[in-house]
């Protein structure tokens, strides 16, 4: 049976206060439950319905009704599992970075590490404004390539102007991405969903680039910035 303190514990891990105070977060489902077990990432409990067959010290048994009352889903899904929240690694400047300002939507955030990791991009660097990526929701959208990617939190002006590589940020009104010269390695920033990339970024960023509009009627305002990283990263990986 479930106490009132794990509950409590629980329950304020869907803040970012808690789960930094007590350097732990949520994630929910079989599935994705799984895919962080098997990585490096250290469990901190599980409560599930059904056993796991792991370390029973880290295992406890509940029923559907305490899972209801703990899970952040509608539906929940078996099992709601606590890790301990990771160091982030050096950030690597050999190969293409990911980076995003002021991204705030969890759902885009976790689109945007599930694509960092089906590019094989390893780092994604975060302005401080971006969301929380062990966000209850940005976990459950990254379905397990949470465990993949490397994810630094820095302030951006910082690492842009201390970076040796070349930056290219997403701009409505940049140069044709299919008709501009990418290198294997770079910064590509990413910006706010509803403002796009900041004046003090867009003030340093070195090229500025765009995805074409092909439709007869280009009434579309933008593209979504998780759908935007998609495009650009597949052309990016293209020429590599």
């Amino acid at each position: 049976m479930l106490s009132k303190n794990q509950i409590k514990l629980i329950t304020s891990l869907k803040q970012k206060k808690y789960r930094q105070q007590h350097g732990l977060f949520v994630v929910e489902g079989v599935k994705t439950i799984n895919e962080l077990l098997q990585s490096n990432l250290k469990l901190h409990v599980l409560y599930t319905t059904e056993t796991f067959n792991i370390d029973a010290k880290n295992e406890i048994l509940i029923t559907e009704i305490e899972l209801k009352k703990i899970s952040f889903l509608k539906t929940p899904n078996k099992a709601l599992a606590i890790f301990k929240i990771p160091k982030p690694k050096p950030i690597d400047e050999s190969q293409l970075i990911i980076a995003l300002d002021d991204v705030r939507d969890p759902g885009n955030l976790g689109t945007i590490i599930r694509l960092c990791d089906w590019f094989g991009v390893k780092d994604l660097v975060c302005s401080k404004e971006t969301v929380d990526c062990f966000n209850p929701k940005v976990i459950q959208a990254t379905m397990g390539s949470i465990t993949r990617v490397n994810i630094n939190y820095v302030n951006l002006i910082d690492f842009l102007n201390e970076s040796k590589l070349t930056s290219f940020g997403a701009f409505m009104d940049g140069n044709n991405v299919y008709e501009t010269q990418l290198p294997d390695s770079g910064v590509l920033i990413m910006g706010n969903e509803a403002n796009g990339i900041s004046k003090a970024i867009k003030s340093i960023i070195k090229k500025k680039i765009s995805i074409p509009k092909f439709g007869d009627i280009q009434e579309t305002e933008s593209l979504n910035v998780a759908t935007a990283t998609a495009v650009l990263l597949s052309e990016f990986k293209r020429r590599t």
